[in-house]
């Protein structure tokens, strides 16, 4: 599976970034990868020359979407296919979208805020990995969440009505 091959080359990036207690061969499992489609991540990828270098993945949950595991082959990084596949996926909803990545990703922190997005402060990360994503309390302590415009425009709607 192409996208199985592509997830585990591109999440080399942080072996000795994340916790080493999060760090595991393969970075991503076969199992783990069907479980995400079977929970509703529909996947899109990026095609160059016939062949697939980049993958990323969108799932609406409850009034938000979020943009799951954006991957891209270690040899055609820094072509701007991430933003391409970004942008993409922002034009599949109309929804406020949220992004979870690793702390220490700064990579991928910065990726995110130069395409708009921007972080939460850390009680809210917190409340949204909780109610959006599935991941153990570890995984909580060492992420970030980034949210676009909508989602902070919203939460201001929401602080008004308050």
């Amino acid at each position: 599976m192409v996208i199985y091959e592509i997830f585990n080359d591109a999440g080399q990036a942080y072996k000795g970034v994340i916790p080493v207690d999060r760090w595991k061969e393969p970075y991503m499992s076969k199992d783990e990868l069907q479980r995400e489609m079977d929970e509703g991540v529909v996947f899109w990828g990026y095609e160059k020359d016939g062949e697939l270098i980049g993958v990323t993945g969108i799932q609406h949950i409850q009034d938000v979407t979020l943009i799951r595991h954006a991957y891209v082959r270690t040899a055609k990084r820094n072509q701007g296919i991430g933003g391409k596949l970004l942008s993409h996926l922002r034009k599949q909803t109309t929804r406020p979208i949220l992004i979870g990545t690793w702390v220490d990703a700064v990579w991928a922190i910065r990726f995110y805020e130069k395409h708009g997005f921007r972080s939460v402060s850390s009680e809210e990360k917190e409340r949204l990995l909780i109610k959006y994503w599935s991941v153990p309390e570890r995984q909580i302590e060492t992420s970030v969440v980034l949210a676009d415009q909508k989602w902070f425009d919203a939460r201001q709607r929401e602080a008004n009505r308050a």
